[in-house]
């Protein structure tokens, strides 16, 4: 890539996508340097977390750790505000980067906006839509959410993607994404994730040869797909919002596709990946370094295998209809010869649960992951979040970051179509 590509990350975090494009350099284990994935600089920034000021730990990480550019921990809805008024400079950028909760993104004709949003909690989508509608210079865009998004809400599948696909395509974008898990791609945590590749262009697509070789295909080998399902989605975002997926009990969205002008190519993509793979081993510190507070005690493990066995429980609803939960067993202890489960933002602390890590030592002993491991588990420098914030809240952050190497991939395949 040879001219440089400017970037303005939206709910960054502690900066996963800037890492995962930018690259980095991790000293105490070389082997797993990130180069930059291209030409790409990133010149502003937003981070904020709802509530009181002490829970901004992740934008003071950002802060710390990165000192080129603006970083603005400020809520992007305000950010805005002022911008529009004129209150407020944002750069012009060429790429947009960012995860957004999945949530509620259904929309209201009768609002002011024409399409407004109906409750509050959809409105981080809305604000990444405003920020591309108020910057229409940005040629790029970057997402990652959670992989139900394809399929939610429940009552009409697949609705929320199809909202937002209408919004790319009303501003000019022609889009891919792929279900990724990024233990298939040799990374030592199996996360899966959906990955947005937006790209505003005048060039027609061929959607079905774009599956094969698009830049998520560059990025992500999968095998050959030859059958898709196509459709098209409905005009505005008003329209999807009351119509798309009415009366269907499965997401028309499978796990790669590819949208242009509200048309609509999709199909179950399947990985190729013959590099090497890293386990949850790969990334443990030397016992002799872990503290004491991380070893379960004798007296707690019996919980722990309780929480992590198969059970089936009696209970009663609130109108009084009995039923049994029941929930399968997980591996007790995770094993590190393997990828590891998904983090949680959950993770930290002491009190037993189960869907905390646990490993056993040498020793014979239990423990949880310390923080340095969960840094590393999303392929962040080893030590990146020990900024200050206490072990839970570098947890929570990791349990809400994305795998590094992820948008790095992408970036390179960016990188390599721009020459």
């Amino acid at each position: 890539m040879s001219s440089q590509i400017t970037v303005a990350e939206l709910f960054a975090g502690v900066g996963g996508f800037r890492l995962g494009l930018e690259g980095y350099s991790n000293p105490e284990h070389p082997e797993f340097d990130m180069p930059a994935a291209g030409n790409f600089k990133t010149i502003w920034a937003n981070q904020w977390e709802p509530g009181t000021d002490g829970r901004q730990f992740a934008a003071r990480c950002y802060a710390e750790r990165f000192h080129e550019g603006e970083f603005v921990n400020e809520d992007i809805h305000k950010v805005l505000d002022e911008f529009e008024a004129g209150e407020r400079e944002i750069p012009d950028v060429d790429m947009v980067v960012g995860g957004f909760p999945c949530q509620d993104y259904s929309v209201a004709r009768t609002l002011s906006q024409a399409d407004g949003i109906e409750g509050k909690k959809g409105v981080l989508w809305w604000d990444i839509y405003r920020f591309l509608q108020l910057k229409p210079k940005t040629k790029y865009c970057l997402f990652e959410n959670v992989d139900r998004l394809l399929k939610s809400p429940a009552s009409q599948r697949g609705r929320d993607f199809a909202i937002i696909l209408s919004c790319l395509a009303s501003l000019g974008y022609a889009v891919e994404w792929r279900v990724i898990n990024s233990a298939e791609y040799g990374y030592p945590q199996r996360r899966k994730r959906v990955y947005i590749y937006a790209e505003k262009t005048d060039e027609q697509w061929d959607l079905a040869a774009r599956l094969n070789d698009g830049v998520m295909a560059d990025a992500f080998p999968i095998k050959q797909i030859d059958d898709v399902d196509e459709f098209a989605l409905l005009e505005s975002p008003a329209d999807n919002s009351e119509q798309f997926g009415v009366g269907r009990k499965v997401s028309q969205f499978k796990t790669a596709g590819v949208m242009q002008g509200l048309r609509v190519v999709t199909a179950n993509a399947e990985a190729v990946y013959s590099g090497k793979s890293r386990t949850l081993g790969d990334v443990l510190v030397n016992e002799c370094d872990v503290p004491a507070e991380f070893y379960v005690a004798e007296d707690k493990i019996k919980d722990w295998e309780y929480l992590k066995g198969s059970k089936s429980i009696e209970r009663v609803s609130k109108s009084g209809h009995k039923y049994h939960y029941s929930e399968g067993q997980m591996a007790f202890p995770d094993a590190t010869d393997a990828p590891s489960r998904t983090i949680l933002t959950g993770e930290g602390g002491v009190t037993p649960s189960r869907f905390k890590h646990i490993i056993k030592c040498s020793n014979g002993r239990f423990r949880r992951l310390v923080p340095d491991e969960l840094d590393q588990l999303q392929c962040f420098p080893k030590g990146w979040t020990n900024t200050g914030m206490t072990d839970g809240q570098r947890a929570f952050c990791m349990g809400n970051a994305l795998v590094t190497g992820i948008p790095h991939r992408i970036g390179k395949a960016m990188a390599h179509r721009e020459g």
